[in-house]
């Protein structure tokens, strides 16, 4: 989700839901101990609660990265095994890390002694290339656990470090959500988050075995939390339903109310500087397949980047879907 779930596009999926955990972009230790704090760490407080992901494989950048980061008033401090990019890769971290669980135990140990006020997770893949997830995985998680790790995201996917580019990685190695209820069967006292293909929350619901009609055997377990990501970015709709299913109820929170929701920051945005663009990019995947659809993400794509574009441009969009399914 780099580059996509910046400050901007977690405030606007705020307008969704209440409750859910956002993520930032991954950011490594590196850019923070030498870079822009404010451009990298900056986020409203209407955010909360709002976890901050660090990448790294160096125990002690991680630890200034982390105390950096519990200083700017993140939530949870998440560290990223499970990024298969080649860039990435080149700095001997994500993914890759999936091989060296002792060092994965350091880093997160480092994390724990900057921040110990805040959770400190992990965020990994099923394993990685030739590694074979039914017999790697447990002893993974096992000992993360008795370093003292006790929440962990699991996207139920291999990576395919050598072959595959991270757009396919995210397709083509299959999922195994079965893998990862396991995973909560054999350590119960973890928490157990599932990631990875979930696109709506009837799926992510049914995956984590949460559906009264799901029938769980013996050797899985129900899971903990589920997490979106693509599906939140190209559907935020999707994330409308969340605070509902969490009371129990089928309430939800359309993309109009989203709208008015999030247009007070807008504004507020606008009035510092903030492109207009820089905001709107984060929307052209509401009313996706509805009629006006097409031309809502037209005026936005076309009209948001001039100079100077304001709250009118948006306004314009939403009339024109309006009067696309009037028709």
């Amino acid at each position: 989700m780099m580059e996509w779930t910046d400050r901007h596009c977690r405030m606007f999926h705020r307008a969704f839901s209440q409750k859910a955990l956002l993520y930032t972009e991954m950011v490594t230790a590196d850019a923070l101990l030498h870079g822009d704090l404010p451009r990298l760490l900056g986020f409203d407080a209407g955010e909360h609660p709002v976890a901050l992901q660090l990448g790294g494989s160096e125990p002690e950048k991680l630890h200034r990265a982390a105390r950096i980061g519990a200083e700017w008033g993140y939530a949870e401090l998440n560290l990223n095994v499970g990024c298969p990019s080649e860039r990435v890769q080149s700095g001997a971290f994500g993914a890759c890390l999936m091989r060296e669980p002792g060092l994965v135990a350091e880093c997160l140990n480092a994390m724990r002694q900057a921040a110990p006020h805040l959770p400190v997770t992990i965020k990994h893949r099923l394993g990685v290339d030739d590694q074979d997830p039914t017999r790697t995985l447990l002893p993974f998680v096992y000992q993360l656990a008795q370093s003292g790790v006790r929440v962990f995201i699991i996207h139920a996917r291999k990576a395919i470090l050598k072959g595959l580019s991270p757009k396919d990685n995210r397709t083509i190695p299959p999922l195994d959500y079965t893998l990862v209820r396991r995973v909560k069967a054999a350590f119960p006292h973890l928490t157990i988050v599932l990631n990875g293909g979930l696109e709506t929350l009837d799926q992510a619901w049914n995956a984590a075995g949460w559906s009264p009609e799901v029938t769980m055997p013996t050797d899985e377990a129900v899971l903990d939390g589920v997490m979106l990501g693509r599906a939140a970015y190209h559907t935020p709709e999707v994330l409308g339903g969340v605070d509902g299913r969490l009371k129990g109820d089928a309430s939800t929170i359309n993309a109009r109310e989203a709208l008015a929701r999030y247009r007070p920051y807008m504004a507020a945005q606008l009035a510092q500087g903030t492109p207009l663009h820089a905001m709107t990019r984060h929307m052209l995947g509401l009313f996706a397949g509805r009629p006006g659809a097409r031309v809502f993400r037209r005026i936005l794509s076309t009209e948001a980047v001039r100079p100077r574009a304001g709250l009118d441009v948006l306004d314009r969009a939403v009339a024109a879907l309006e009067l696309e399914h009037a028709a």
